[in-house]
């Protein structure tokens, strides 16, 4: 051997050591990674890719991790690219519990992982090489589950008997959202998907297949027509985070963005219909909220415990809104409880009703609008309560008279808001415009303008001939703000100089002014007409909007809202971040201001709300549930639709404003309607309207059978399985209580009393 070789061999010698040290570290590896909670285990390989997902409550341990589809634990997007970078190389610290991805452009995360009881906790700490990088996404976690997908919080669920699992994520941070790095705007399209829940009872037709996306129905003004199949596997989707497969297999993902840049996005939240076509927008840059720190929760557990035993663990440990009802958390089935709705303006005996039927909410919704003005700081009846809007024989009340005197039974009102919408003639909109509007284009003038002059040269046309929102594109809304006068226009010339056309002055009852060369001209971003017409502000102004919210609660003794518009808060381009941005500072101003609970359902549920919201009574009547053909939504599917969405992300389902005691209602329509309520998980907004009330012969029994049957749900007195029978829409049911703590439920049988069910107080308050 020649010193050359001698060399070499010493050298290779060198190198092997090195390798030991680096790879052999004291609690470091680059093999396969176990973790484990009580119910749920996962393997994460060399890569970085989850390969195992295992039910271990259940000898043999069911896989759920698709062979074909192992899943990237975290992924990188680059939105300029339109480009995900996925992890190839994993090391794993057990000492620190710290794993380092590296990717394949040379960046580098280091997430950390802490194995819970009952879940995952990821967090990422930091990320190198990260210029390219304004996006992460955890995921998407691939599963074999078929069954029903939550889009919502990001769930697959297998609800059958035999397999009884479900697998999820939850957002532990604001900026982490439901969904995938690609989302326009932050909120994923309304749309419908095929997707079968059960291939054996609802084969798919040949010309269908799985995860195919259709557009929704109607003309895409009116909402109640966007419902259009009643088919069980045409599946509407208020969602992305989680997604089906041409197999129908789900997976589940959340993202977080660097919202600290500017940036435009082409948006529409129905972006298929031509009545809602996108909009181009500039989205304002929110300095300091940035995707480090993104944290997860990442779980899996049988399907019959996951709500109350897992996911409420996680809102508890982690310090997630967590609002209750009479001591319980809102999403407990034993805390779902139906509200009243007021028709006819008269007030006289709606409390009494209220408190006799044993809800604890009254929506005061033909008051109509409440429009968010902040002129009146959060009195609505002047400062002095000196307005007396609500009508009753004994003297007509103030909003605070009113509530006080419907506390005293434990009872709750409220108001139907238009959201984030700033109205014409309140303080944000006109005739004084605020500077902190949120705008789709900012461009400049480029010839001063007197008071009068209708001529106004722009320096870009560039989207300026788009009509305003995504919503409807409703030309009466279209304008523009320069200082502090509002314009309205439709059009710009397609040749230099460029022109709006079609131009009024002072609009909105705004003061024309003289303005200047080079003065900016910000392309309004706004809401859609019908009533519903206004400004949106942008992300300090709508927060204070927020708190203005919890000012009019306790100033006036609200606790509900109807947050109709709700849809409105996607309009900024930061889609559910603006939703938990608003709800968050609501809530944070309620709880300094010592408001205990603002109950509230609105026009949509998305990620962004679903922690702060209790209820979700939209739309109503026969387009909901049909008490009469027991069918769910028999003008349209929007019962089947909205059930099948909020049941698979463990939400209440909603009825709307629905079943009005009528002078032919009788008893044995509630027992129905409450047994589908209590056997499916619903609550409704029941329509009391006085004249309509005492015109009923069935009165007192009417309200004697509603509040036996939500005095039983409060006990939380059904068991599961007992539930599933009270689903049925075929089957009939009356219920007697015997005592506080215990009842009788019996099966109709051609009208006939069958064998009695005993029912007693949970006194654990299991589920």
């Amino acid at each position: 051997m020649d010193m050359s070789d001698n060399y070499v061999n010493r050298f290779k010698k060198i190198i092997l050591v090195f390798l030991f040290i680096t790879y052999l570290l004291p609690g470091q590896s680059n093999a396969q990674i176990n973790l484990s909670t009580d119910y749920f285990k996962i393997s994460i390989d060399k890569k970085g890719f989850i390969t195992s997902m295992k039910n271990i409550t259940k000898t043999p341990n069911q896989e759920f991790s698709p062979k074909d589809k192992p899943s990237p634990l975290l992924r990188l997007y680059n939105s300029n690219k339109t480009v995900y970078y996925e992890p190839k190389k994993a090391i794993y610290s057990k000492t620190s519990n710290v794993l380092s991805l590296t990717y394949v452009n040379g960046s580098i995360a280091k997430i950390k992982i802490e194995a819970k009881a009952k879940y995952f906790k990821l967090t990422l700490q930091s990320l190198t090489t990260r210029n390219e990088i304004d996006g992460i996404e955890w995921g998407a976690y691939y599963t074999n589950i078929t069954n029903l997908l939550g889009e919502i919080i990001g769930v697959a669920r297998d609800t059958s008997e035999a397999t009884n699992y479900a697998i999820g994520m939850l957002a532990l941070d604001d900026n982490t959202l439901g969904g995938t790095s690609q989302t326009i705007g932050d909120a994923a399209p309304f749309q419908y998907i095929i997707h079968s829940p059960d291939s054996k009872r609802y084969p798919l037709p040949g010309h269908l297949q799985e995860g195919q996306i259709f557009t929704l129905g109607g003309d895409g003004i009116s909402d109640v027509a966007f419902y259009a199949h009643k088919e069980p596997y045409y599946r509407i989707m208020y969602g992305n985070a989680a997604e089906v497969d041409k197999e129908g297999r789900i997976s589940i993902s959340y993202h977080s963005r660097d919202r600290s840049f500017k940036r435009e996005v082409y948006f529409s939240l129905i972006p298929n219909m031509a009545a809602n076509t996108p909009n181009h927008l500039e989205v304002q840059p929110l300095p300091g909220v940035d995707y480090i720190g993104s944290s997860i929760a990442f779980w899996g557990s049988p399907d019959s415990i996951a709500l109350l035993n897992v996911i409420r663990n996680i809102v508890l440990s982690e310090g997630l809104p967590y609002p209750t009802i009479n001591g319980k958390w809102v999403k407990d089935p034993a805390a779902f409880v139906p509200d009243a709705i007021t028709s006819g303006s008269s007030y006289d005996s709606i409390i009494s009703y209220t408190a006799r039927l044993g809800f604890k909410a009254i929506s005061l919704y033909d008051q109509g609008f409440l429009r968010p003005d902040r002129g009146n700081e959060g009195f609505i009846d002047g400062k002095n309560f000196e307005k007396k809007p609500l009508k009753l024989t004994s003297g007509n009340k103030s909003h605070k008279e009113f509530s006080e005197m419907a506390s005293k039974h434990g009872i709750i009102i409220g108001r139907t808001p238009i959201t984030n919408s700033l109205a014409p003639e309140t303080k944000d909109a006109s005739p004084f415009p605020s500077d902190s509007l949120c705008y789709q284009q900012k461009r400049l003038l480029v010839k001063s303008i007197n008071s009068t002059d209708t001529i106004i040269i722009v320096d870009d046309p560039k989207h300026l001939e788009e009509i305003a929102s995504w919503e409807g594109h409703c030309a009466n809304l279209n304008m523009i703000k320069i200082g502090k006068e509002l314009i309205h226009y439709l059009g710009v010339s397609g040749t230099k100089p460029y022109r709006l056309l079609n131009v009024k002055r002072g609009y909105w009852k705004t003061t024309p002014t003289k303005h200047y060369d080079r003065d900016t001209i910000y392309k309004l971003q706004v809401t859609v007409n019908y009533g519903y017409d206004g400004l949106i502000p942008n992300m300090q102004l709508q927060e204070k909007i927020a708190e203005y919210y919890a000012d009019v609660c306790y100033n006036n003794g609200l606790g509900y809202y109807d947050f109709d518009g709700q849809e409105f808060l996607f309009n900024n381009g930061h889609g559910y971040y603006s939703a938990k941005r608003f709800f968050h500072k609501m809530f944070e101003r309620a709880a300094k201001l010592g408001v205990p609970y603002i109950r509230f359902t609105g026009a949509t549920l998305s990620e962004g709300s679903w922690h702060y919201q209790s209820i979700w009574n939209v739309g109503g009547g026969k387009n909901l549930y049909d008490a009469d053909t027991r069918e769910w939504g028999s003008t349209t599917s929007q019962g089947k639709d909205l059930r099948d969405v909020t049941y698979s992300n463990y939400f209440p389902a909603g009825m709307g404003g629905n079943f009005p005691i009528k002078a032919n209602s009788t008893a044995q329509q509630y027992e129905h309607i409450q047994a589908i309520s209590v056997g499916v998980g619903t609550t409704y907004s029941l329509y009391l309207n006085q004249k309509d009330v005492e015109s009923c012969p069935q009165k007192e029994a009417i309200f004697k059978v509603i509040r036996t049957w939500e005095d039983a749900r409060a006990a939380n007195a059904f068991p599961r399985n007992l539930k599933k029978q009270l689903a049925d829409p075929t089957k009939d049911w009356h219920l007697e209580q015997l005592d506080s703590n215990n009842w009788k439920l019996y099966p109709m049988i051609n009208g006939a009393k069958g064998s009695a069910v005993n029912l007693t107080r949970d006194i654990a308050g299991g589920y």
